[in-house]
């Protein structure tokens, strides 16, 4: 990926944009990823695997995208709302832009249970 110009932050969607240069002209081209997508295969996770790797993150498809902090040269600070945060370089975010399909076809077909669910785990505790 070239320089990136510029990441928009969608809310609503729970998605990022991400516009480099050639985006910036044609927003058609812009790389449009989920906050669950990133945070799933953070590299922290998924540095050195390939798509066809099994997922170790579940349980984020309500996590949101918090905070993006530029980091010198290494990249961007990702700092997500379940306390995570992680630093992706342009050429990771283009990695996962490419391998998008594979990678998030694998990790729905591994989230069938609910120990590898997408949703939320919900915390209950008893009252006496």
């Amino acid at each position: 990926m070239s320089k990136i110009k510029r990441f928009v932050v969608n809310r609503a969607t729970a998605t990022l944009s991400i516009f480099d240069e050639n985006s910036e002209k044609d927003s058609s081209k812009a790389i449009e990823l989920s906050f669950e997508y990133l945070r799933v295969f953070a590299p922290t996770h998924g540095k050195g695997k390939n798509a066809g790797s099994v997922p170790q993150v579940f349980h984020k498809k309500q996590v949101q995208l918090l905070t993006i902090e530029s980091v010198a040269q290494h990249g961007y600070r990702f700092i997500f709302d379940d306390n995570h945060s992680d630093i992706y370089s342009a050429d990771y975010l283009q990695l996962l832009a490419d391998e998008y399909q594979q990678r998030w076809q694998h990790y729905l077909e591994h989230t069938g249970t609910a120990a590898k669910s997408r949703e939320a785990t919900i915390e209950i505790k008893e009252l006496k």
